[in-house]
């Protein structure tokens, strides 16, 4: 699974006109789900998302986390973040996981982020949306479960 996540003051996403998603101050997260993505990535990637130290504390150092400071989490799917530009100029989707996979691990990252975190929002699973949002900082943080879990030894 892969991840961008913001530090926002504010963000929604509108589908056909419809507000359907909306937090006050916290985190807006972009989430893609890959060929390969299990439970695991998206309990690891929750967990992660929602202990990420990214809000100052009272001496202006980033050492608080969304669920810290009681803010909110927006969870918007995106497969583009799946895209392979590395040939050519139209980028390559292949290594984003099938739309009913997809779904039932974005929709299991959600319920395990609404779980700590109560202001939890989201999109719509595959609809074209509008999402507007106002960066704070800016601070944005990719994330990746499959290089991260190589990388420290969970595997």
């Amino acid at each position: 699974m892969k991840a961008v996540v913001q530090r926002v003051r504010d963000a929604s996403v509108t589908v056909g006109g419809t507000v359907v998603g909306r937090i006050s101050r916290g985190l807006l997260v972009y989430l893609g789900v890959g060929h390969g993505d299990t439970e695991r990535d998206a309990a690891w990637l929750a967990d992660k998302i929602c202990g990420l130290r990214i809000f100052e504390d009272d001496a202006g150092k980033m050492n608080l986390s969304v669920a810290d400071i009681g803010a909110g989490v927006l969870v918007v799917s995106q497969f583009t973040l799946l895209g392979d530009a590395r040939k050519g100029r139209r980028p390559s989707f292949n290594d984003a996981a099938p739309p009913q996979l997809a779904k039932a691990l974005y929709e299991s990252f959600l319920g395990m982020v609404a779980a700590v975190i109560p202001e939890t929002a989201a999109g719509s699973f595959g609809a074209m949306m509008d999402v507007a949002y106002v960066n704070e900082g800016p601070v944005t943080i990719l994330l990746d479960t499959n290089r991260l879990l190589t990388n420290s030894g969970c595997e």
